[in-house]
């Protein structure tokens, strides 16, 4: 998960994987530049947080809720 700080949703975001026992790791690209130039690479994107699962990205903090409601965050986490 790429994230910065301060950043609510990054805090939420990382709320629900530790509730629901899914370990991630966290690159803070404000402590990390080489982490913000992967970021783009991978994705695209500059919004915070970023959801990567085994390669994939997912979105952001939304899209890991949604994910989460309808099951398929357990199906992804489960693939990887």
């Amino acid at each position: 998960m790429y994230t910065t700080d301060p950043c609510g949703f990054c805090r939420s975001a990382k709320s629900l994987l530790e509730a629901r026992a899914i370990a991630y790791e966290e690159i803070d690209v404000a402590r990390d530049p080489e982490g913000r130039q992967r970021l783009l690479a991978l994705t695209g994107q500059m919004t915070f947080p970023q959801i990567i699962i085994d390669g994939s990205p997912i979105g952001g903090f939304r899209e890991l809720l949604d994910a989460d409601r309808s099951g398929r965050l357990k199906d992804l986490v489960t693939a990887a």
